[in-house]
């Protein structure tokens, strides 16, 4: 849960003419974690009512679309033998693309479906499934040099998929257990002494960035510390405080450990504005890593709000835009539905079916049905 607090920072002190480099860097990268922060926020607020929508809305309608389109199919496969060859020709395409998007959209539909599309097709459905899946095949083996196998189910893109990533997965474990051990070989050749001044200059200012971070954790447990609290409202009071504190420590969430000590009055803008430039040196360093990983808590969180929601995994997503575009998928579905059984009560009629082939253009892909009755 994303917690609000105190702002922290540091603030313009009239009796100097500008802030320094070092506070300049905190208050930017306080800057920087609050936007994350802020939009971490709005995904927890925004997630759980747009899944309500999809859920309850959204699935039905594409659900109810479908239907819609699998009658149009049969619609079109019963008044077939009643066209002209150039109707047939017009209402073969429209099968063809209608029956071969719906295809898997369904179990009880799904073989039926099949057997329409390869009715009106030149290539049977299975045999164009194995086609592609052969080509995505080749494609993995040749860029990425893997041996998939001979064994593989052309009829099945989730198998190839499957195996593929076995393959990834595998490659990886290699390639991780190949760093490990060209690592493990540099650590044991003899260093440099500019080689080791180095490591210990690292080593002496993560010691030194670790005991600053330790030092704020250490004066906040020391006055919250419950079990010195004998009133047993202030001693549970105190508890939920010292988890939050701990909480933060094990992060390494300084700001937050700082928010705790504004909110305690531990510190004050004064004390803000009085830090040391070691110290906020240190400060910034830990503030950099903060927005690192909320960069990566950021990007898991829409990577797996694009998953569960059938969205492309490379369309952008943002918090403030998402209920809006699903208002906009929501209409348009509801359009098309609508549209759909005006078509599907005209098309039944084949006086008017003959009457739409006629202004229908003979294209590779279905037209859109925007027929009205006569």
């Amino acid at each position: 849960m994303i917690r609000t607090s105190r702002s922290v920072a540091v603030a313009h002190d009239h009796n100097k003419a500008a802030l320094s480099k070092g506070q300049k860097a905190f208050n930017s990268a306080i800057r920087q974690i609050e936007k994350r922060r802020k939009r971490l926020r709005a995904w927890e607020s925004v997630t759980p009512v747009f899944q309500q929508q999809y859920v309850n809305e959204l699935l039905p309608l594409e659900q109810k679309s479908s239907a819609l389109q699998i009658r149009m199919v049969h619609c079109l496969d019963r008044a077939y033998d009643r066209l002209t060859k150039a109707e047939r020709r017009k209402v073969a395409l429209v099968i063809v693309d209608l029956a071969g998007d719906l295809i898997g959209e369904g179990d009880d539909e799904g073989e039926g479906l099949k057997a329409i599309y390869d009715k009106y097709s030149p290539t049977s459905y299975d045999s164009e499934v194995a086609t592609e899946v052969g080509e995505m095949k080749f494609m993995f083996e040749t860029v990425f040099g893997v041996d998939l196998g001979d064994d593989l189910d052309l009829s099945s893109p989730e198998d190839l998929l499957e195996r593929a990533g076995a393959h990834f997965q595998q490659a990886q474990t290699e390639w991780d257990a190949q760093n490990a051990e060209r690592d493990a070989r540099r650590a044991k050749r003899k260093k440099s002494s500019r080689q080791q001044a180095a490591e210990a200059r690292v080593q002496e200012q993560q010691s030194k960035i670790n005991l600053s971070i330790r030092e704020v954790y250490r004066k906040l447990a020391s006055e919250l510390h419950p079990d010195r609290e004998t009133d047993p409202q202030e001693r549970e009071r105190k508890t939920q405080l010292m988890q939050r504190v701990n909480e933060a420590y094990q992060k390494n969430n300084l700001l937050q450990l700082l928010e705790l000590q504004l909110e305690l009055e531990h510190i004050d803008q004064h004390a803000l504005n009085s830090m040391s430039e070691e110290r906020l040196k240190h400060y910034n360093v830990v503030l950099k890593e903060q927005i690192r990983e909320l960069d990566q808590e950021i990007l898991h969180v829409e990577s797996a709000f694009r998953h569960a929601n059938g969205i492309d995994p490379f369309e952008p997503v943002s918090p403030d835009t998402v209920l809006r575009n699903l208002a906009g998928d929501l209409k348009a579905l509801q359009l098309n539905i609508q549209t759909l059984e005006q078509d599907l009560l005209a098309l039944e009629d084949l006086k008017n079916l003959k009457l739409w082939l006629k202004r229908c253009k003979l294209v590779s892909v279905a037209p859109d049905f925007d027929f009205m009755p006569v």
